[in-house]
């Protein structure tokens, strides 16, 4: 094994009670997709079809955290991380996305969180993390109103199942994403391409978070969150129009889904229009009052006038016609999957974030932050994450209350419709023999870990 690289040290002193953590999702790791009872997710399809994942692989294996969660508990323990982060799969507990309750699904999770908890380790379940039940999907998925009121349903059955063990949940992750990739692009699950049309699956996922919460505070919870993505937008150069597409980029990338929780409105009435549903009684319920607000950062968006031509920025296809263009940051390092490393960007998002929500914002929670390069020795992904780290408790001194940071990932995963080709993981994994084998950064964020807690 190779030694822990020389690296600046210490990073800043973080208070004693600050939460540290790393995350995974179901969908990247777990496998055993047809394994006690669990239903077809929008991804297993989508996986299926030709094309569709860059590597021609899925995620019927993964990293087989399903079967070896002991295993991962055991680096997570040995890592000295507080929390781990983790999402339930809709589809392994409620396998028709309504209906009966899968408790051969549950009993995985309810081992998982024992296991958890024996190792010292608090969990910290995602409830929706892209795996929509195909069957779900099949009646239209997140552009019709009903999956709103299904997730809280099973959200309901999860937190009676975990709840009296569990202390903190977050609703979704990255309803942004899955807007914009999955049912606006068409690159990630379910496949759809319908550029604005995909507004209401925005609004819906929202109204499910909403109708989540009051799930989960009825069941007794009170620490309860959502990991939203986002990420400053520069404009590409001070012309009118390039400001003007980058002022919109931003609105709906990150003021569409924070507004709205934040703040009980959406930031532009034109697009509210858009939405369905009489969406002002719909903003009373998905702006429940949260504990804490989860953000997943990892780069800034460059962001300029339309081009009139199709282009690809950072793995995602761009199609014209649409009315600005991301393009790439130049001038900065940038990861192996072409993503620019730009860590002051995390404290001039979290700083915008303090100056515009103000007394509405609650604390932060940093719910992911990493990034994908080859090898065991990643001294590249310890920059990174020092960098971050730097960037994040400078945040924290220009008065930011951020209250936790979760790296992601623990384990290389099922990187959606790149396969197998990007690694985002602290702990290497064979995907032949699936053997997983601490990488430096690992050793790093250990020894970070203990230093912080005056070890």
């Amino acid at each position: 094994m190779t030694a822990v690289p020389e690296f600046p040290r210490p990073l800043p002193r973080f208070p004693s009670e600050f939460l540290w953590g790393v995350s995974t999702s179901a969908a990247q790791i777990e496998g055993a997709v047809a394994e006690a009872g669990r239903g077809p997710s929008a991804w297993d399809v989508f996986a299926g079809e030709s094309g569709r994942i860059k590597d021609g692989s899925d995620a019927r294996v993964a990293t087989d955290h399903y079967h070896r969660y002991p295993e991962d508990v055991g680096l997570l323990k040995e890592l000295g991380v507080g929390a781990y982060r983790f999402s339930v799969a809709w589809p392994r507990v409620v396998p028709d996305g309504r209906g009966a309750v899968n408790a051969a699904g549950l009993d995985f999770y309810d081992r998982l969180v024992d296991t958890l908890l024996a190792a010292g380790i608090a969990p910290v379940p995602t409830l929706f993390h892209w795996d929509t039940p195909q069957v779900v999907e099949d009646g239209g998925g997140w552009l019709v109103r009903e999956t709103a009121e299904w997730f809280a349903a099973y959200a309901d059955a999860v937190a009676a199942r975990l709840g009296d063990r569990v202390e903190r949940w977050i609703t979704l992750n990255e309803p942004a994403e899955l807007t914009l990739l999955g049912y606006g692009l068409g690159q990630h699950a379910p496949g759809r391409e319908l550029l604005f049309g995909a507004l209401p699956a925005a609004h819906h996922q929202l109204l499910g978070h909403g109708l989540a919460v009051q799930a989960l505070r009825a069941r007794g919870a009170r620490s309860i969150g959502i990991a939203n993505s986002h990420g400053p937008t520069w404009a590409a150069s001070d012309a009118e129009e390039d400001r003007q597409a980058a002022d919109l980029y931003d609105l709906l990338l990150n003021r569409l889904f924070a507004e709205p929780i934040l703040l009980g409105r959406y930031p532009d009435e034109d697009v509210a229009e858009l939405l369905p549903g009489n969406v002002d009684d719909d903003l009373k319920v998905i702006s429940q009052p949260l504990d804490w607000y989860g953000i997943n950062y990892y780069q800034p968006s460059l962001v300029g006038r339309p081009r009139g031509e199709a282009t690809e920025v950072g793995g995602t296809r761009i199609p014209e016609g649409l009315p600005f263009t991301p393009q790439d940051i130049a001038g900065y390092p940038r990861t192996d999957f072409g993503w620019a490393v730009v860590p002051e960007g995390l404290t001039e998002l979290l700083v915008g974030f303090r100056e515009r929500y103000g007394k509405r914002l609650p604390p932060i929670v940093i719910t992911e932050n990493g990034c994908s390069y080859e090898g065991i020795d990643d001294r590249e992904r310890i920059a990174y994450l020092d960098g971050h780290l730097r960037a994040l408790h400078a945040a924290m001194t220009a008065g930011v209350d951020v209250r936790g940071y979760f790296v992601w990932s623990l384990l290389d995963n099922f990187e959606w419709a790149e396969g197998y080709a990007r690694r985002f993981g602290l702990v290497h994994v064979d995907y032949a023999t699936l053997k997983r084998t601490p990488k430096s950064s690992y050793r790093w964020f250990r020894e970070v870990l203990r230093e912080q807690a005056g070890g």
